[in-house]
């Protein structure tokens, strides 16, 4: 009776021995699995919400918070004190950094790449329908004439002898805007600086413009939703459709959300730099996915310009740009249009 409490004692004492074992296996096998880090903030007058793994767990605030603070100066019309407030409040050349100047550049690029779609000349419009820090103002033809011929003038740079890069403008009172592409830039900023510090797998979103990289730890892609498009701007939030993610940016530009009501009919807070007016077509949303965030939030824009059905012809024509999705409304109801790349990477759910 003896010798079988002993042995009994014994097992007890292997399996709890063995159990321990198990449980130091499982918690240095958690520690090499990174756990995700969270961070949030405030940039350019809305969110940014980031989650990436880092095997050497470092703390990556003081570094993003710094990158967009320096982003804000550039390029927020949020911050009197930014440098794009500056320009539009000289009437003279301006000197400016190598970072305004590069999204200047590219935002001329897309300008002419979507047959004058995009523009980020068109402050003066986007100032007088409300859709800045302003209040919407009451235009007369010949006023709202005056103002289109400002997003039509010329802006260039000039790169002196010692560097320095200066800014010109054909009107002294155009002014730049470069919402349409500053989010999805920042993002890009975010990401290249984690390229850098060797983070290889990473969810930035600012502002709704996200950018991925690699998977998540438990090796599936990253998925981000696109949204229902809602009755009111304010309506809870509903995806729409879930969409999985790697190695690449996702933006969606609504019409939706940012909007003023007159007599019962909607105005965009996108103008159409074409006749200076906020659009009005049934398309609702506008999602492009491109290795670049900064390309995906003006393509994004240059579509809910265009309006579904210009912009499907222009994709016809610009087969490089493969993936993109629609929503629009139609007399049955909310539709959908999805390129081939698009509905595949939908299928592959």
């Amino acid at each position: 009776m003896i010798a079988q409490l002993v042995l009994g004692v014994r097992q007890h004492a292997a399996e709890r021995l063995f159990v321990s074992m198990c449980l130091l296996m499982l918690i240095g096998g958690c520690d090499r699995v990174p756990r995700p880090i969270r961070l949030q903030g405030q940039a350019q007058g809305t969110y940014y919400s980031i989650i990436y793994y880092d095997n050497k767990q470092r703390n990556m605030q003081p570094v993003v918070d710094s990158l967009l603070r320096q982003f804000d100066l550039t390029a927020s019309l949020w911050v009197d004190s930014s440098l794009i407030c500056r320009v539009n409040n000289s009437s003279d050349s301006c000197v400016v950094t190598p970072l305004f100047a590069d999204m200047l550049q590219k935002s001329l690029q897309i300008n002419q790449y979507t047959d004058g779609a995009f523009d980020c000349r068109v402050g003066a419009l986007v100032r007088a329908f409300g859709f800045a820090r302003s209040n919407r103002q009451e235009l007369s033809k010949s006023q709202h004439d005056s103002l289109l011929m400002l997003c039509k003038g010329s802006v260039w740079l000039d790169t002196l002898s010692d560097g320095v890069i200066v800014f010109h403008k054909q009107y002294p009172a155009t002014l730049i805007d470069f919402n349409a592409i500053a989010q999805g830039y920042s993002v890009d900023m975010v990401c290249d600086c984690f390229n850098q510090l060797g983070v290889e797998s990473y969810l930035v979103d600012i502002g709704g413009e996200v950018r991925m990289r690699g998977l998540k730890a438990d090796g599936t892609p990253w998925k981000v939703g696109v949204e229902h498009p809602s009755s009111s701007k304010y309506d809870g939030r509903e995806v729409e459709v879930s969409v999985p993610i790697t190695d690449a940016s996702l933006v969606t530009s609504g019409s939706y959300r940012k909007y003023y009501e007159v007599d019962g009919i909607r105005y965009s807070h996108t103008i159409n730099p074409a006749d200076g007016y906020p659009v009005r077509h049934a398309t609702l949303s506008a999602t492009v996915v491109d290795s670049m965030a900064w390309k995906a939030d003006a393509l994004a824009t240059a579509f809910m310009v265009m309006g579904c059905d210009s912009a499907k012809s222009w994709l016809d024509s610009h087969p490089e740009v493969e993936e993109a999705f629609f929503i629009y409304d139609s007399p049955h109801g909310l539709q959908h249009y999805a390129t081939p790349m698009f509905l595949n990477r939908l299928n592959k759910r």
